[in-house]
């Protein structure tokens, strides 16, 4: 498994592997094409040590993703893996409209010292705000960072001008963007080019979109059918190109300018060891990368958007001080 530098100097003590483990399935059940449903502990150990041979080095997790960072915690101490592992983990999701910026810190800190409980750790090497829109109290996060218990910050991302914003601010040293070979909002209009200017990592999550790039046609929801005709094509181009619909997916974010690593979910060691597989391939020829652009339109909202789907995760509502 490859390993990627950061562009940003700050970031050397960090090589993470392309593939990043997500976890959200650890501590839920997630995802519209999972048929597993929540793995077991046992299971979730299986899966730590198999991503840990595979040469996976980093995971992705959250407060909000049910009992995940417990399970990781005990899991990792148990394999004695702790240190093996860079942990990216967010804040809880906030209220927009906190009584003052001291009850806007007290939450951030809340958050950060229940995660590093739960994850067993001292410290946190890379903390997110969970919602976009949170970034606006990115001052709490920067005193967490003075104070030792954050190394790095930065922000999950939902749309594109919120995301140029956080980027311009220069505060965000990594970003978790919504991207696939299916959504392209983040690739158009050089956002991805421009936190690569900034030396801001970028971690790409839905690279199989919630598995609706992969999954039979005829499970597909009525709601977003509207993507079947484009995948028709690529799967097309696919064929064209001698490689499966999975890899043109995957190469395709490997090809990404600014790409730093691939957050994708894995319910099983057969897929963490068929992921592993597939992000060790090198990133697609310009030519195909320009074919699959042209081929994809921007989809709808409904489509692109798995928040909208009718089968979707449980709402997590903000608290409020």
């Amino acid at each position: 498994m490859r390993t990627t530098d950061f562009a940003d100097p700050e970031f050397a003590e960090l090589e993470l592997s392309t593939l990043m483990l997500g976890t959200a399935q650890f501590g839920l059940n997630y995802g519209i094409a999972n048929k597993s449903g929540q793995p077991t502990y046992w299971t979730v150990l299986d899966i730590l040590t198999a991503a840990h041979e595979g040469g996976i080095n980093c995971f992705d997790t959250a407060p909000a993703y049910g009992t995940s960072e417990e399970v990781l915690g005990k899991a990792l101490a148990e394999l004695r893996l702790k240190d093996k592992f860079i942990a990216i983990t967010k804040v809880r999701h906030m209220a927009d409209d906190f009584s003052s910026q001291k009850a806007a810190d007290q939450f951030v800190e809340e958050s950060v010292t229940g995660s590093l409980r739960r994850l067993g750790l001292n410290v946190l090497p890379i903390c997110l705000f969970h919602a976009e829109n949170n970034f606006r109290y990115v001052e709490s996060l920067l005193k967490l960072k003075a104070k030792g218990l954050v190394r790095h910050i930065g922000s999950s991302v939902i749309t594109p001008p919120v995301t140029a914003d956080i980027i311009a601010s220069g505060h965000a040293e990594a970003l978790q963007i919504p991207t696939s070979i299916l959504d392209h909002r983040f690739t158009r209009g050089g956002l991805l080019e421009n936190a690569k200017r900034h030396g801001t990592a970028v971690f790409v999550r839905s690279v199989y979109l919630q598995g609706l790039v992969l999954m039979p046609e005829n499970e597909i929801p009525e709601d977003i059918t509207a993507v079947i005709p484009v995948r028709r094509r690529l799967q097309n181009l696919a064929r064209e190109s001698g490689i499966g619909m999975e890899e043109l997916a995957a190469r395709y974010v490997l090809s990404l300018p600014g790409f730093t690593c691939a957050v994708v979910g894995m319910e099983t060691v057969q897929q963490v060891r068929h992921n592993i597989s597939i992000f060790s391939k090198e990133p697609l020829e310009p030519t195909l990368v320009q074919a699959i652009e042209e081929i994809v339109p921007d989809l709808p909202d409904n489509v692109v958007k798995p928040f909208m789907w009718p089968k979707r995760m449980p709402d997590v509502k903000p608290i409020k001080r």
